[in-house]
């Protein structure tokens, strides 16, 4: 997939999760999920775009997979506020499918790269 599509996605992920964030109740509950889903949701869009300028294969899989781990923080964040009964279904069905694709990608991304590095390595 094409880096800029995916740097959109990511940043409209983060976006959408900003909202959702926003929407929860002020409550322990609410401002603890909300600093959280904000965090990690921000934090995919800003590491997804330093994969797009790491220096080398090592550095791009490592940065991938902090993309990876928070992507699956915000799918957590969400299915959790949902547990919680903060978020109806229709609210967030999307944005965790989002979520999750992105993850899907990133990691066959990762995998695909890391191959790709053993091949050279064998070589």
């Amino acid at each position: 997939m094409n880096r800029e599509i995916l740097k959109k996605r990511t940043k409209q992920l983060a976006h959408r999760c900003v909202k959702a964030a926003t929407s929860l109740p002020d409550t322990k509950l609410g401002n603890h999920i909300s600093m959280q889903l904000i965090r990690c949701s921000t934090s995919v869009a800003a590491n997804y775009r330093a994969v797009c300028v790491a220096h080398s294969t090592q550095s791009f899989s490592a940065k991938l997979s902090i993309v990876i781990e928070e992507v699956d923080e915000c799918d957590f964040w969400l299915e959790f506020a949902l547990d919680e009964d903060l978020f109806k279904a229709k609210q967030v069905d999307e944005l965790r499918k989002e979520a999750q694709e992105l993850c899907n990608i990133f990691m066959a991304a990762r995998k695909t790269i890391q191959t790709k590095a053993k091949k050279q390595k064998v070589q």
